[in-house]
């Protein structure tokens, strides 16, 4: 087999329907749409969650409740696992983080997760901890600081 024989598979790709192309298509004249009424009409489609002009569901429920979706903080995280591969320093900082390619972006802080474990004391530097984070770096023999 070549790269010059090679064809989808039989069935696999389908033509384009091609309304409005005259009698002999079988597509012609309303194409596909029947005659008269909203949906043959160019744009004739409501939106989802149109009732028929009955006042929607959306709007007939009360809001409530509080969003706090502006003000909200987004940590970036990182797990101990992820730092225990870091060997030539000896403290971690969301800077070094970033130039390092470990973490993208800051966003609003950083905060250090649980998940693994360190086998040689390490100053870490974050916004947040998780609290089996900071067990485990006072336990490594090592200081979990608060920005």
């Amino acid at each position: 087999m070549r790269i010059d024989e090679l064809k989808p598979a039989a069935g696999s790709r389908k033509r384009r329907k091609r309304v409005g192309r005259g009698p002999g298509s079988g597509h012609g004249k309303t194409s596909c749409k029947g005659h008269k009424g909203q949906k043959s009409r160019s744009g004739g489609t409501k939106g989802p969650g149109f009732e028929g002009g009955q006042m929607p569901l959306q709007r007939r429920l009360p809001k409530r409740g509080f969003s706090n979706h502006p003000f909200r903080k987004v940590y970036a995280i990182t797990n101990l696992k992820v730092l225990s591969r870091i060997e030539d320093v000896d403290t971690v900082t969301p800077e070094l983080l970033v130039e390092r390619g470990i973490l993208k972006d800051v966003k609003d802080g950083l905060k250090v997760l649980g998940d693994g474990e360190l086998s040689r004391p390490l100053t870490v530097r974050a916004h947040a901890f998780s609290s089996s984070a900071a067990e485990k770096i006072s336990a490594s023999g090592g200081k979990a600081e608060v920005i």
